[in-house]
């Protein structure tokens, strides 16, 4: 992971911080692999511990490899961190910051993720860029998660009725017997 960080950002960090992550927020980080292997993709998130707002995520850091890209990557891993803070920690939204040069990264967060410009943040990154703050609601997930659920209860009920009924119906099928008429 950090070897694709280092070839993709100008944004480095140092090994612990992948670790970090990794061990407080399992859930919450994918790779992508090539045939091989190799990590061509990746996205760092975490949940946000502030406790004065509803529990919410952040993507620390996201990458796929230059030859990797454009192939829908970084849209899934992001959909699937996305889906995990909902599944995991029950996220109403998720946060990012970007450089407000980097048109592509825009482009998917405001077009294809639905992200928002949430405020502008100067001198944000180490060389002084200013970075968007963007935001994305999950309630879209988070209802999706929740008709999941009653669809897999009312098929857990549908089929209780089912066992139930043909319960009844072997018992009633064996109490039958057989009459013949003989000629």
């Amino acid at each position: 992971m950090q070897h694709c960080n280092l070839l993709c950002l100008p944004e480095n960090y140092m090994m612990k911080y992948y670790l970090y992550h990794g061990l407080s927020w399992p859930q919450l980080s994918y790779v992508a692999e090539d045939e091989s292997g190799n990590i061509v993709g990746y996205v760092l998130a975490k949940m946000e511990e502030d406790p004065e707002d509803v529990p919410h995520g952040h993507i620390t850091s996201l990458a796929v490899k230059r030859s990797y890209r454009r192939l829908g990557l970084a849209h899934k891993l992001m959909e699937q961190a996305s889906r995990a803070m909902v599944e995991c920690f029950n996220a109403k939204y998720v946060s990012l910051h970007v450089r407000k040069s980097n048109r592509a990264a825009l482009h998917l967060y405001q077009n294809t993720l639905k992200f928002a410009i949430s405020e502008i943040e100067q001198k944000y990154y180490a060389d002084g860029e200013d970075a968007y703050a963007m935001r994305r609601d999950l309630s879209e997930i988070n209802s999706k998660k929740e008709e999941q659920k009653e669809n897999e209860s009312k098929t857990e009920e549908n089929n209780e009725s089912k066992s139930v009924d043909n319960d009844v119906s072997n018992k009633s099928a064996k109490n039958e017997s057989p009459k013949h008429k003989k000629k």
